[in-house]
C-alpha cells in the first residue's frame, strides 16, 4: 500500500510541471534519491515529522531506535501559543532484542502509557526504516489502541528510505487527511473561514499574520501544522478556502480536500512586501466578498505606506547590495522576492530541496537559471564571500562558520532562527536584521591587515 500511495504522490494532477514530464520522469518524482548514510535532514521520516510536530497538543510518538528522535527532536523551531506537549520526545527505543522478537507488543504498551500520563486528544505514531524493516505493523497497532483506549491513534507511514524529505511531508499530509481531517465537525463554521497548509509557525510567524486576517474579519481555522491544535485540524474541513504557503509539502493535500469537500486553494508566500499583498488579494478573491476585497485593498494600501516608511531609512544602505541564499523549499524564491522589494541583488540561490515549481518562480524573479545553485560546496561559498562577489550569506546555522572564515556578513534565515520574517512586520524586522549585519563595525576590524602583517 504504501509503494502505490508513493506512486500516486510523484503522480500529481495539480503539478502542471509534472505532467510535461515523460513517464519514467515522473515515476522518479521532484525529490532527489538519497545518499545512503547522509539521511539526517532529508529523509522521508525527518520530512513526516517536522510536518505534523507543530500540532502542538498531540503526542508525537516515534517507532524506532532512540536516535531517531534524538536526531529529529525540536528540529524546527516552531512556536506555540498554548501546550507544550509537542516540544517532548517519545519513542519506543527499539533495542536488539526488538529486532529479533518485533517491537508491536512494546508499541502498544508506549501509547498506552502516554496516554495514561499526558492525557492527549491524540497520538501520532511514526514508523521508522528499522520498524518498516522487521514487519511491525503500526497500523494494525494503532488500529487496535484507538478501539480499546478511546484516543485517536493515527499511523505516520513514512519510514526514512522510502523517499526524501518533501515526499515525508506529502505522507504527512494523506495521514491527516486518511485518519484526521473530516473526523470533527465545530459548531461556530462561519463564511470567511481559512486554512493555511505548508505553514509551521517557524518563529512565531504567524504572529505576524495572523491580526492581518483579524483585522479584514478573516478567521484562521487552522494552520497545517503551525500552532495547531489536534481538534482545529479535524474540523479543518469546513474552511472555506486553502492558502498552500509550501506547495512541495501540501499540494496534494489541497487538491484531494478540493475533491471531497470543495474547497478552492491558492498558493503564494508571506514574505516580502508585494508577496504578502498579494496572498491577500487573493484569499479575499476566493472568499468572494465584494465587502471584504474592499476592506483588503484598504488595509493593503495602509500596511504597504506604513511598512515602505519604516525601511526608508534602511534602503539607501541596503539597495545594490548582493544576496547569496543557502535555504531551499518555498524560501529559494520568496527570499528573492523579499531582496527585490528592498532594491537588493540575489547572486545565487540554493535549490537542493526546491521542487519544479520553486525552480520556475525563480526563473519568473530573476530571468534565467544563472542564480539557481544545485549543489554549493563549503569551499565554492567560501570564494564566493571572499571575494566580495556577494555582501552577505543568509542560510542555516551549518553554513555560519564559512561566512565568518570568509569575515563576511551572516543573517540566519533558515527553520532554526529565532526572528520572524513574514508579512509586513517581518519584513521590516529581516530589513532591519540585515542592515544590522552589514552595518556591523566588525567586518571593517576583521578585514584589516593584522600588525605583523603591514609590513
Amino acid at each position: 500500500m504504501l509503494k502505490a500511495r508513493i506512486e500516486q504522490l510523484h503522480n500529481e494532477p495539480d503539478c502542471a510541471v509534472n505532467q510535461g514530464k515523460s513517464d519514467a520522469a515522473r515515476k522518479k518524482g521532484c525529490g532527489k534519491s538519497l545518499t545512503p548514510g547522509a539521511a539526517a535532514g532529508g529523509c522521508c521520516f525527518d520530512g513526516a515529522k517536522i510536518a505534523l510536530q507543530p500540532i502542538t497538543d498531540a503526542v508525537h510518538l516515534v517507532h524506532g531506535p532512540i536516535a531517531c528522535e534524538g536526531n529529529s527532536w525540536d528540529g524546527r523551531n516552531t512556536g506555540s501559543s498554548g501546550s507544550d506537549l509537542y516540544r517532548r520526545g517519545f519513542t519506543t527505543d527499539l533495542s536488539n532484542l526488538d529486532i529479533i522478537h518485533g517491537g508491536e507488543k512494546k508499541l502498544y504498551k508506549a501509547i498506552k502509557a502516554a496516554i495514561t500520563r499526558h492525557a492527549p486528544p491524540a497520538v501520532f505514531v511514526y514508523q521508522t526504516c528499522v520498524g518498516s524493516l522487521i514487519g511491525d505493523d503500526i497500523a494494525a497497532v494503532c488500529k487496535a489502541a484507538t478501539e480499546r483506549l478511546g484516543i485517536p491513534v493515527i499511523p505516520v507511514e513514512a519510514p526514512g528510505f522510502v523517499g526524501s524529505k518533501s515526499l515525508g511531508n506529502r505522507l504527512a499530509g494523506e495521514a491527516l487527511l486518511d485518519h484526521v481531517i473530516g473526523t470533527r465537525t465545530p459548531a461556530d463554521i462561519g463564511p470567511t473561514d481559512i486554512n493555511l497548509l505548508g505553514e509551521y509557525n517557524v518563529a512565531g510567524e504567524l504572529d505576524q499574520v495572523r491580526p492581518l486576517f483579524a483585522e479584514l474579519g478573516i478567521r484562521l481555522r487552522t494552520s497545517i501544522t503551525g500552532d495547531a491544535r489536534y481538534a482545529d485540524v479535524a474540523g479543518c474541513h469546513t474552511a472555506k478556502v486553502n492558502f498552500v504557503v509550501c506547495s512541495q509539502a501540501l499540494v496534494t493535500l489541497a487538491r484531494k480536500m478540493k475533491e471531497r469537500w470543495g474547497i478552492p486553494y491558492t498558493e503564494g508566500s508571506f514574505y516580502g512586501i508585494s508577496d504578502t499583498s498579494e496572498a491577500l488579494r487573493n484569499i479575499a478573491k476566493l472568499l468572494g466578498d465584494p465587502a471584504l476585497m474592499e476592506r483588503t485593498e484598504a488595509l493593503i494600501a495602509r500596511r504597504e505606506a506604513e511598512t515602505w516608511a519604516a525601511i526608508l531609512p534602511y534602503r539607501a544602505r541596503l539597495t545594490g547590495k548582493r544576496a547569496l541564499l543557502y535555504t531551499g523549499g518555498v524560501k529559494s524564491w520568496s527570499m528573492i522576492s523579499a531582496m527585490h522589494d528592498i532594491g537588493m541583488e540575489v547572486v545565487g540561490t540554493s535549490v537542493r530541496k526546491s521542487t519544479a515549481e520553486d525552480k520556475q518562480r525563480i526563473r519568473d524573479l530573476t530571468g534565467g537559471d544563472e542564480v539557481m545553485l544545485d549543489q554549493l560546496a563549503p569551499r565554492e561559498m567560501y570564494r564566493i564571500l571572499a571575494s566580495r562577489e556577494a555582501d552577505i550569506l543568509m542560510s542555516g546555522g551549518r553554513t555560519q562558520f564559512v561566512a565568518l572564515k570568509a569575515r563576511s556578513p551572516w543573517l540566519d534565515s533558515n527553520q532554526e532562527r529565532h526572528q520572524g520574517y513574514a508579512g509586513y512586520d517581518g519584513m521590516v524586522a529581516l530589513v532591519r536584521d540585515i542592515d544590522r549585519a552589514l552595518s556591523n563595525p566588525i567586518w571593517e576590524q576583521v578585514r584589516r591587515p593584522a600588525p605583523w602583517e603591514v609590513t
